[in-house]
């Protein structure tokens, strides 16, 4: 994984959210690419044309229309071809009971969607240099949320 080809895939229905997304990642010193979905049924659908070419990361909001961030999760996880894919849930929501089954179903991290433009520049780098660091290991629990 070279830090000029990036790959990172953002699912996320609301588009302020995606543009706050990616000028996050333009301030940051990665280079990166940055391909975005609308909904469950689109990312699925990516994911199946590209699978030559996945992206290293997915970050994946849970509350989306057509098919949830829940259901796409389960169906990359028991995929063959997608399992290995790192899923980052990206959402507003903090149950700690919906935290627990989104750890146990095999997400890699999870990030409350901050507020401020300078915690979400945090966060997406603290992701993706834990990404690097760990090599797609899954994390301990304790290590799932990622914090500002």
């Amino acid at each position: 994984m070279t830090k000029s080809n990036f790959q990172i895939l953002l699912a996320d229905d609301d588009e302020d959210d995606c543009m706050f997304f990616k000028d996050a990642l333009d301030e940051l010193s990665l280079s990166a690419t940055l391909k975005t979905v609308r909904n469950g049924v689109e990312l699925m659908d990516f994911l199946e044309n590209n699978l030559s070419n996945l992206p290293q990361v997915l970050f994946l909001d849970l509350n989306m229309p057509r098919k949830s961030g829940t259901e796409c999760l389960l169906e990359i996880k028991e995929s063959e071809k997608l399992r290995r894919l790192p899923v980052i849930i990206y959402s507003t929501s903090s149950n700690l009971e919906v935290m627990d089954m989104l750890y146990c179903k095999g997400a890699q991290y999870y990030i409350r969607k901050p507020a401020d433009f300078a915690d979400l520049k945090f966060v997406i780098n603290r992701t993706i240099s834990l990404l690097k660091e760990k090599n797609v290991q899954h994390p301990t629990r304790e290590e799932f949320v990622i914090q500002t």
